[in-house]
């Protein structure tokens, strides 16, 4: 009898492939910058040229989101991603700083490892590989299982690229055995440099726990704001945007709305001008014991569906042109299902009287979940933004754009990214829009510019009491080390 063990079959998959995805990095690290260049610039055009039929392969194998959608995020990962990075200086001797006499070397970190969610798989594959690329890493994936088709086929892609360009194909590679255990050996292989995790909870807080260093990001739940002062049917039309596009799988699209008392009907009614269905409070309640499981998750059977879809689901009936769901809302916490990330066309909507009202809403919705990611605001009022940005605990803080595009650099000139750091208060490593500036080490070539006897001298003169009387001597040594310090800041 042949007995075949998945999980041993994994680990050794990832344990070839780390070793292969080792020896690639060492060809990288040699490389020039402008040979580096050269690489991305070849996985850019060739998973860019791809987009199209990678959109409709991850839209039929997850069911999640729209494929047209997807055709952008994968344009965005591509296209958008390498015109930021294309002339950024990743490799060899970056700054040289001559006054001061210290430059900068950058270092690759080696072999990453990259986890890839199933709601934004191929665009997920297409950002890491560029950014790791970039800094001249090579990393090797564990795709979601419900999304290892449209992986392995983007996968594929991009070795091609590499190997039309000389460079080593295995310097991008996945598993195609993915089990829980298989990834547990990537992330804590001594051959795995660095972790970068996007996905959910669980994936992101194993990965800070495999004793490997890590850049993971937690969940979104963003509030989106309309201030008195805002152009409602324009932030209307903008957080549509948003939660619609690919049905709401950005993490850092919108989960809820704060209206003001004096701006909440003129919002209603746009809300459902452009598409919007106000759930009455008994098919509120139906929807909302359907989006938390019993353990408090979301339930993944909502997730990148449609608004038709989900209401279906529940039993609901709703016109045919509603694309978003709408429930009214006051609390927040684990007994209310819309106060928290709903990666789906669901908002909550939540009243207040003024914008410190929303100011204390907003931060306890996000202390509840999504803590450290990202608040929305829309206002004319500059003034609101920045105590708005003085005190919310997010790590971007969007004004007068969607959240989702906004949020990954699309529609704002923050680092187009895919994934989004939420700093310590979100239990993350960084706040970044992680980019290639995360994926190297800086090296520090420091020439001395002082001696023992200067620090002595600086000391001494530092530490003459006020008023105390000094010998002739002491008084030559204190002006002779105070002129030395007034010429050399003159220099």
């Amino acid at each position: 009898m042949n007995l075949v063990d998945k999980d041993l079959q994994s680990v050794q998959e990832v344990r070839l492939l780390l070793a292969k995805a080792k020896e690639a990095q060492k060809k990288l690290a040699v490389l020039t910058q402008s040979q580096i260049n050269d690489i991305t610039k070849a996985v850019c055009e060739a998973t860019y040229k791809e987009r199209v039929r990678l959109a409709k392969l991850a839209h039929e194998e997850t069911g999640f989101g729209k494929w047209e959608d997807k055709v952008l995020k994968n344009a965005f990962a591509s296209k958008q991603v390498y015109a930021h990075m294309k002339d950024m200086k990743t490799v060899g001797v970056i700054n040289d700083d001559r006054v001061n006499k210290v430059m900068e070397v950058a270092v690759p970190v080696g072999v990453i490892a990259g986890l890839v969610p199933s709601t934004n798989p191929t665009s997920t594959v297409i950002f890491k590989s560029l950014i790791a690329l970039k800094a001249a890493n090579s990393i090797v994936f564990s795709p979601h299982p419900t999304a290892i088709k449209c992986i392995g086929e983007i996968v594929k892609v991009i070795r091609k690229a590499l190997k039309e360009i000389g460079a080593p194909e295995d310097a991008v590679s996945y598993m195609t055995m993915p089990t829980m255990e298989g990834t547990a050996e990537l992330m804590k292989s001594k051959n795995t440099d660095l972790i970068l995790a996007t996905g959910g909870s669980a994936m992101v807080k194993a990965a800070y726990s495999s004793g490997t260093p890590a850049l993971g990001v937690g969940p979104g739940n963003g509030p989106a704001y309309i201030e008195r002062s805002a152009d409602v049917k324009l932030a209307v039309k903008r957080i549509i945007d948003s939660k619609t596009f690919d049905n709401g799988t950005i993490c850092a699209s919108e989960q809820s709305i704060i209206a003001e008392t004096v701006n909440k009907d003129a919002i209603l009614k746009e809300l459902e001008a452009q598409g919007a269905y106000i759930l009455n409070p008994e098919e509120a309640t139906r929807l909302g014991t359907f989006i938390l499981r019993a353990n408090g998750t979301m339930n993944p059977a909502i997730v990148g569906k449609s608004a038709q879809v989900i209401a279906k689901l529940v039993g609901l009936e709703i016109p045919s042109d509603r694309i978003l769901l709408v429930a009214p809302e006051t609390g927040v916490g684990p007994k209310y299902p819309y106060s928290h990330e709903k990666l789906a066309p669901i908002l909550a909507f939540y009243t207040v009287a003024n914008w410190e009202e929303a100011c204390d809403l907003s931060i306890r919705i996000l202390e509840n979940e999504g803590a450290g990611h990202t608040l929305i605001i829309h206002t004319e009022n500059n003034d609101i933004v920045r105590k708005f940005g003085l005190r919310k605990p997010v790590s971007r803080l969007l004004v007068n754009t969607p959240g989702a595009l906004g949020g990954i650099g699309a529609t704002t000139n923050i680092t187009p990214s895919l994934t989004l750091g939420c700093g310590a208060v979100g239990g993350s490593a960084t706040s970044d829009n992680v980019g290639p500036q995360n994926l190297f080490n800086l090296r520090r070539v420091a020439y001395g510019v002082r001696e023992l006897e200067d620090l002595r001298k600086t000391e001494n003169a530092d530490s003459v009491p006020v008023g105390a009387t000094l010998g002739v001597e002491s008084q030559e040594v204190v002006i002779r080390a105070i002129v030395e310090q007034i010429m050399a800041k003159l220099k």
